[in-house]
């Protein structure tokens, strides 16, 4: 073989470079690989870089404990079980109104006056009436009197033989007339009294007062109209005021026939008023209406407070609970509460998982008695806050996104 063909054997020493270069640069790789790897382990189970969890979520409130005692719920408004359109009972014309909307009063307090000219001036004369025939019965009993004494001595004269009889019998009979003179007298005073009498009621009539204490709910005439116990024109009114005993509110809910065995009179209820929301108030049954109303296959129950509250109106909506039995002094206070399966059970301690910037956050709480399917919560939690239910798997900090409904 010739010398140059050998000489073209020879290795180029930049290519040998190159192929070292490489191998030196794969360590490197590898090493920053690993690092990453690393890092995303880290991040990934500090939540960083973790898929969200979907997972369904509740809130924590306050609750009744009642609430966990009911046996069935109903809704109905505040009925005033006295209640008294108060009108006259004569036809006039309202003078005077001494109340408004709102006013409190008393039995027998004067709420308006009609004008009562005619009628004044009746009483007058029936008073002048009696007067006359009280003058009438001393003049009858004064001549009755004297007869009498006249005809006493003619009993003597007579039995004397000094008069003759013709005389004493004109004297007898002045005598007997006198005396029914007394009685017509008499009759006469009685009939101009009760003609008093009923002048009076008539003017009383035309002052409309209390039928009993209460609250006037609304002004139903004006003064000027003409008010009549029958109203007969749109023009005339039938009653003044419309006046409630405030004292004898309830509630009435209809309940329907199907549920109507589980109520019973005297049953213990938690009410509650929509207009006054911060409060519940106890009740008990106090009637079942004997009557089904047809249309709506429902029967009207009637329910007592057992406590009052000066804010209660009359058809306020109201909502019912029934209990199973009656509330302890200590059950009549709201309590913070969270549903059951939020609540994980560990040795040494109770945790919820609270939401907070789309992670569940790990809470230590103070878990209290059960409240139906709610649990109560003496501390860790506060009202408003939101928790996972059945957070099985999640840690402190996970990412959770919650579920659509």
């Amino acid at each position: 073989m010739p010398q140059e063909d050998l000489s073209k054997l020879k290795i180029d020493s930049s290519a040998k470079q190159s192929v070292a270069g490489g191998r030196k640069r794969k360590p490197f790789v590898i090493a920053g690989a690993l690092t990453l790897l690393a890092a995303a382990v880290i991040l990934y189970r500090l939540g960083v870089i973790a898929p969200s969890a979907t997972v369904d979520v509740t809130t924590v409130s306050m609750i009744y404990p009642a609430q966990s005692l009911s046996v069935l719920n109903a809704s109905g408004y505040i009925v005033a079980q006295r209640k008294a359109a108060v009108a006259s009972k004569v036809t006039g014309r309202l003078i005077q109104l001494l109340v408004e909307e709102g006013s409190r009063v008393r039995k027998g307090q004067i709420l308006a006056r009609m004008e009562s000219g005619d009628v004044a001036a009746m009483k007058e004369q029936g008073t002048a009436h009696l007067a006359n025939a009280r003058a009438m019965l001393q003049q009858a009993l004064v001549e009755r009197d004297h007869a009498a004494q006249e005809n006493e001595r003619y009993q003597k004269l007579i039995a004397g033989g000094y008069v003759a009889q013709s005389d004493y019998d004109m004297i007898h009979t002045r005598y007997l007339r006198s005396l029914e003179a007394v009685k017509a007298a008499q009759a006469a005073v009685e009939s101009a009294g009760a003609a008093l009498s009923h002048a009076e009621v008539n003017l009383d009539y035309t002052l409309i007062r209390a039928p009993f204490d209460g609250v006037v709910l609304t002004k139903n005439a004006d003064v000027g109209d003409i008010v009549t116990p029958l109203s007969a024109s749109a023009a005339s009114k039938a009653a003044v005021v419309t006046l409630a005993d405030m004292d004898s509110l309830q509630v009435e809910v209809d309940v329907s026939e199907t549920s109507i065995t589980l109520i019973q009179v005297g049953q213990p209820c938690d009410i509650q008023l929509d207009a006054l929301a911060d409060r519940r108030f106890r009740g008990e049954v106090h009637a079942i209406v004997p009557t089904v109303d047809r249309s709506k296959a429902t029967v009207l129950v009637k329910v007592r407070f057992r406590d009052k509250d000066p804010r209660m109106l009359p058809d306020m909506s109201a909502k019912v609970s029934f209990l199973s039995r009656e509330l302890a002094p200590e059950e009549l206070r709201p309590r913070l509460a969270v549903h059951q399966s939020a609540l994980v059970e560990m040795k040494d301690k109770t945790l919820v998982y609270r939401i907070e910037d789309n992670k569940a956050r790990e809470t230590v709480v103070a878990a209290g008695g059960k409240l139906g399917d709610m649990r109560e919560i003496k501390s860790g939690l506060k009202p408003g806050d939101r928790a996972v239910l059945k957070p099985s798997g999640l840690q402190d900090g996970s990412r959770i996104k919650v579920a659509e409904r």
